[in-house]
């Protein structure tokens, strides 16, 4: 950052920061998904456990791998998310910074042509 223009590399980090975000918001999807998967996954389990519906071994498979797959992905985004958080926010603070150091100049108002 010694010889650099402190513009080019605000620029490379609000790239960097909206890559960032659309990988925050991609995990949250995940996320999402994973939950309605144990959800689903624990009622079809307990519908099947508790005599709703009639024992079928298909059934029984499907429910608990929807139950499992979904408590894998949740844990794997939610790790995922937390660690793009924490890397968003330190662009976020070395773009801050970076804004800080540049000399801005006040533009006088002028009048409107109008």
């Amino acid at each position: 950052m010694d010889d650099r223009d402190p513009r080019d590399e605000i620029e490379r980090l609000e790239a960097q920061i909206d890559e960032l975000a659309a990988r925050l918001e991609s995990c949250r999807k995940f996320i999402l998904v994973a939950r309605i998967g144990i959800v689903a996954g624990a009622i079809l389990l307990a519908a099947i456990l508790l005599g709703a519906i009639s024992f079928d071994p298909r059934l029984l498979l499907a429910a608990i791998t929807a139950l499992l797959a979904g408590i894998v992905v949740w844990g794997s985004n939610d790790s995922t998310a937390k660690e793009t958080a924490k890397e968003l926010a330190a662009a976020e603070a070395d773009r801050a910074a970076l804004i800080g150091t540049i000399d801005l100049r006040v533009v006088a108002e002028r009048p409107t042509l109008h």
